[in-house]
């Protein structure tokens, strides 16, 4: 199983510098360093590097090489090489094998005007080549077009390669990851298709059939669409506009393999995931505790503005109150779940400067505007000063002065960038909190209907 991808490597090429005598502590230009890290001596130890071969230029001389004939034709700006990598299943080649795949890829798709270094790494546990490619053509000098047809065709030709040598070839590539959620995933931290994923293996769990699904999945605050006139069934939030593919989530979350799924999975299982699931539904469906209180709530002053906003949406995620946290039921809140600690700081801030209205916060903004210009003239007296100054005791304590100045500095800005976020987000919030509310009122009626069939069946 070959996987590609290429990038381009854009620097001036202006800074040449040695690495030969020192190449620990040198600094290289992006082609020096695709180089370097491809084919020098020092990473056959470090990253285990098995071969390296030139194609059209001399392995040892590879950067001088390309550069040549860069100056012969006078092109050496704009994108200077082009790194590809090419990696395999792991377990599934040899290192023989594994570069041999990699230079036959070079011959094939650059072979007759480029010149490439092709070096196998062993350092990440997976083998995997990395072709360096000089941006101009030895032959004619014309500069290699690395667009979308020339990425389809190197890896059309990297699956033959797998297919000669009857290796394993992905036929439907899923796309690539965005590098946000991919890191987030990675992280453990929740993401839009991360609480989707968690939401059907656990409607999976407890349905008994494909209506089932759809009918669980609903309550747990998603739309399933999969009519025979669409070629993909797609899910899509409550509330939210736009659907996704179930087919992007993985292969195990596609339609037809959700349903393989539910007809394979064992009954006791079932069971088990269903009684924990009805005794959820049972605690969020539970209508609220009636409590006598001192007092009259008429004379009671009453939370208003931004503070009732935010003690509302903290009750729905959970923070309040300590003793009972129940679960969020729409997705969006339970994504919100993972940035308590932004919402900690908002809430911080509303209490610490009784903001309770969207004037107030716009009033805070620019009171802290003017304060960051007062501290940043401040410290910018002490710049100057410090330039005229002797070392001594006055330029430690304007050393002192300064670092407290940024600190205040520091923190005054994080206030502003917390309020700022505070009123891009009100809307937001607002919407979240009526969704959460309208999902509550269903599962209660959703409950009193239950109940009153089951009185009428008796």
């Amino acid at each position: 199983m070959g996987i590609t991808k290429i990038k381009a490597v854009k620097d001036s090429l202006s800074r040449i510098v040695g690495y030969a005598e020192n190449p620990e502590k040198t600094l290289y230009s992006d082609m020096q360093q695709v180089l370097h890290y491809a084919g020098n001596q020092e990473k056959v130890n470090m990253e285990q590097t098995m071969y390296v071969t030139g194609l059209h230029c001399r392995r040892e001389q590879a950067y001088e090489d390309m550069m040549y004939t860069k100056r012969h034709f006078n092109k050496t700006g704009g994108n200077v090489a082009y790194h590809c990598i090419q990696s395999f299943k792991t377990g599934e080649v040899t290192p023989e094998l594994c570069h041999q795949l990699g230079v036959e890829l070079a011959q094939r798709m650059w072979g007759d005007r480029f010149q490439v270094l092709v070096a196998t790494h062993f350092n990440t546990g997976t083998y995997h080549n990395h072709l360096v490619i000089n941006s101009v053509s030895y032959k004619d000098g014309k500069k290699f077009n690395c667009n979308q047809k020339a990425f389809y065709q190197m890896r059309e030709i990297s699956d033959q390669l797998c297919r000669e040598h009857n290796l394993t070839v992905i036929e439907h590539p899923s796309g690539k990851t965005p590098r946000n959620i991919y890191f987030a995933e990675k992280q453990g931290k929740p993401t839009t298709f991360g609480l989707m994923r968690q939401a059907i293996d656990e409607a999976v769990g407890i349905s008994w059939s494909w209506f089932d699904f759809c009918k669980v999945m609903k309550e747990k605050g998603y739309l399933i669409n999969a009519s025979p006139h669409r070629k993909y069934a797609t899910i899509r939030a409550i509330g939210a506009k736009k659907a996704v593919r179930m087919v992007r989530l993985g292969e195990e979350y596609d339609h037809r393999r959700i349903i393989q799924r539910i007809d394979t999975m064992d009954y006791r299982e079932k069971e088990a995931c269903g009684r924990t699931y009805q005794q959820i539904r049972r605690n969020l469906s539970r209508p609220p505790k009636r409590m006598r209180m001192a007092g009259s709530f008429h004379s009671a002053k009453k939370v208003t503005g931004l503070r009732a906003l935010y003690l509302h949406y903290c009750y729905f995620l959970g923070i309040f109150p300590r003793k009972s946290r129940p679960r969020p039921l729409s997705p969006a809140m339970r994504l919100e779940v993972a940035k308590l600690e932004q919402l900690s700081r908002q809430i911080e801030l509303i209490h610490r400067e009784h903001l309770n209205s969207v004037q107030d916060v716009e009033g805070f903004l620019i009171s802290v505007q003017s304060q960051i210009e007062e501290k940043l003239q401040q410290r910018t007296g002490i710049y100057h000063k410090l330039r005229r100054c002797q070392p001594g005791e006055q330029m430690d304590g304007l050393k002192e002065q300064r670092t407290a100045l940024t600190r205040e500095l520091s923190t005054l800005r994080r206030q502003q960038a917390t309020a700022r976020r505070l009123l891009e987000q009100l809307p937001e919030k607002r919407r979240q909190v009526l969704l959460e509310q309208k999902m509550r009122r269903s599962y209660r009626q959703s409950h009193k209907n239950k109940k009153r069939r089951i009185e009428y069946e008796r």
